[in-house]
């Protein structure tokens, strides 16, 4: 008798088991010889080696199915332990393209839920390098997360950097109390809070502490090389033009980046002039970087904040009109 242990950290373990357990029953009754255990994010196998290859055939599938499509019946659970395997779930996965792209705590599908939102996550699997421009809560930071912990999950990637500029807002970093950590951390906060609803506190706690997600302010990011990593640069219109040249000049091997930014939201200092338009020019036409523009129709905040960019976007075409008469 042999052992196996099947790990379905990259799944959600209620959509694999089934609510309870159905669909693990149903894996039992498939392989009655095999003794089935099941303990959190993980499944241990015990029996003879063959039933125990064969199982975790039929396993294999699943997992394959539940992490391109995200919800799976009971019914086509079984249609997988016992149909043509590979035909079954390629052609259902084709007809029924996925949308979700982690599962948070307590079972939490964090997706893709506007148009441009898709494209953003179709851009991020075609090419290393994408801009995501747009207004505030349309989902831009919150999908290139999702996407970063997407692919830490399925080690595509080593690590997560999340970074972005510290400039101030108003009030500057002399001011306010704490050593450096506590002035800069009210910046990456956002990058925080959609960490927080994407992976486990104790796990996010243990992937910050061995550095395999690290979240930082963009000065810290030169002299680096980033290999292997999924980096994100939010809040680029903060930047000028040598911060951004240094940053895209950082990407390294097997290197993925979303550069996410908002024309319209720039706190730089008056003498200072945003990196972000320049960059999206003159690297429009280079093949492997795209660019994803997102507008108040992919707002998924409260519905009163579409009305508001819409407000402030017609009272800003008045303003210019003014001017050019």
């Amino acid at each position: 008798m042999t052992e196996a242990i099947i790990n379905l950290e990259t799944v959600n373990p209620i959509e694999f088991f089934g609510v309870n357990n159905g669909k693990l029953d149903l894996l039992r009754k498939k392989f009655p010889l095999l003794k089935i255990l099941s303990r959190g994010t993980q499944m241990k196998l015990s029996g003879a080696p063959e039933q125990i290859e064969s199982a975790r055939e039929k396993i294999d599938l699943i997992i394959q199915y539940l992490e391109r499509n995200g919800h799976l019946s009971e019914n086509y659970f079984e249609q997988i332990l016992g149909g043509d395997d590979g035909e079954t779930v390629d052609n259902f996965v084709e007809s029924h393209p996925n949308d979700v792209l982690v599962f948070g705590p307590n079972g939490k599908t964090v997706r893709a839920r506007t148009q441009n939102q898709k494209k953003l996550v179709q851009a991020a699997d075609r090419n290393d390098i994408v801009f995501a421009i747009g207004p505030a809560g349309t989902g831009k930071t919150y999908t290139a997360v999702a996407l970063a912990v997407r692919a830490l999950k399925n080690k595509v990637v080593k690590k997560i950097i999340l970074t972005r500029p510290a400039v101030e807002a108003g009030e500057s970093l002399g001011f306010l109390p704490g050593d450096l950590k506590e002035k800069i951390d009210p910046y990456l906060r956002p990058l925080y809070d959609a960490l927080d609803d994407m992976i486990p506190a104790d796990k996010l706690g243990y992937y910050m502490s061995t550095r395999t997600i690290e979240v930082a302010p963009l000065a810290y990011m030169r002299g680096r090389t980033l290999d292997n990593a999924f980096i994100i640069l939010d809040e680029a219109q903060n930047t000028n033009d040598l911060q951004l040249k240094m940053f895209l000049t950082r990407i390294g091997a097997n290197a993925k980046a979303i550069i996410t930014g908002d024309p319209t939201q720039i706190d730089l200092p008056r003498n200072q002039r945003s990196g972000l338009a320049k960059a999206t020019r003159i690297l429009k036409s280079i093949d492997g970087i795209a660019h994803i523009e997102l507008n108040e129709e992919d707002v998924v905040r409260h519905k009163l904040v579409k009305s508001i960019i819409k407000a402030y976007e017609k009272e800003k075409e008045k303003e210019e009109q003014e001017i050019r008469h």
